[in-house]
């Protein structure tokens, strides 16, 4: 049971196994607050009672500019850009900022921040291996946590400064006869927000179906026939497209395959869930002429 649920970003029907319940539990909440910087299908969901709606400005528009860290480890400035602000938008740490002073007001002195750039010293002092971030002021600045490169000279972070490589044995898979393994892929695309209708990786469209050439011919299915895919959780219907890829086994982009996955099953560790599942395929028209 939740009384309120705050999103700060974050699209939970767009990125969890069946949407259509995570729709349903959304909607049961009875106060929603969304921060974010660009609408979402969420916040579009029907409240309980209420939905807040809390506009934020990109790392571009804040004051005192803000930061992004690559995947090659290198923490880039962005300094704020002059222009026009849209309406009652603020920075997203002022949004927060401002909930925990009013929280915690006897602790507002702890928590206030007159900038961006204040934050940036605060997180020098703090992540040791982020110095450097206080000194940003212009286009370009920019570290790289860890240096040039991880472990220079051969030396890890280990007891005996060594490197240790375990041998994992992936746990087997049993396809009943008639099933497939369906896996979900991203292919060239930023999370579930910025992405193409055709796949600049495979040129396969959002609605189709990757299935190998042996798995097509059995079946009697080529490019572009209309096929059904239906597991325990909802049914998904597609396009083939023959792809070179292990019989057996069948994917679909994400975040459009999450009907299929199943809710609850997760990773016991991280608790990510697990975008996979096994389905029926079947035709659902004949291939077009």
């Amino acid at each position: 049971e939740m009384d309120m649920l705050y999103f700060a970003g974050g699209n939970f029907l767009e990125t969890l196994p069946e949407p259509i319940f995570v729709r349903e539990a959304l909607e049961r909440i009875p106060l929603r607050v969304h921060q974010d910087i660009v609408l979402s299908s969420p916040m579009f969901a029907e409240p309980g009672e209420a939905v807040l709606l809390l506009p934020g400005q990109t790392r571009y528009e804040q004051r005192g500019g803000g930061c992004e860290t690559t995947t090659e480890r290198r923490v880039i400035f962005s300094p704020e850009i002059p222009g026009r602000r849209i309406g009652e938008s603020k920075p997203e740490w002022e949004i927060l900022m401002e909930m925990a002073e009013r929280a915690y007001p006897e602790r507002r002195g702890e928590i206030h921040f007159g900038d961006a750039a204040a934050i940036r010293d605060e997180i020098a002092r703090a992540v040791p291996s982020y110095d450097g971030v206080q000194n940003f002021r212009k286009k370009g600045d920019s570290i790289q946590w860890g240096g040039r490169r991880l472990c220079e000279g051969g030396r890890f972070q280990t007891p005996d400064g060594r490197a240790h490589f375990k041998a994992l044995v992936p746990p087997a898979t049993e396809i009943p006869e008639g099933w497939f393994f369906l896996s979900t892929r991203r292919g060239k695309q930023f999370n579930s927000m910025v992405l193409s209708e055709i796949d600049s990786l495979t040129g396969a469209g959002r609605e189709d179906v990757l299935i190998s050439r042996e798995d097509a011919d059995d079946l009697g299915l080529r490019d572009g026939s209309r096929v059904l895919l239906k597991s325990e959780a909802g049914e998904f219907r597609g396009k083939i497209k023959v792809m070179p890829i292990r019989p057996r086994n069948v994917q679909v982009h994400w975040p459009e395959g999450n009907v299929l996955i199943k809710r609850g099953r997760r990773d016991p560790r991280s608790g990510v869930p697990d975008y996979n599942a096994l389905v029926q395929l079947v035709p659902d028209e004949p291939a077009p002429a």
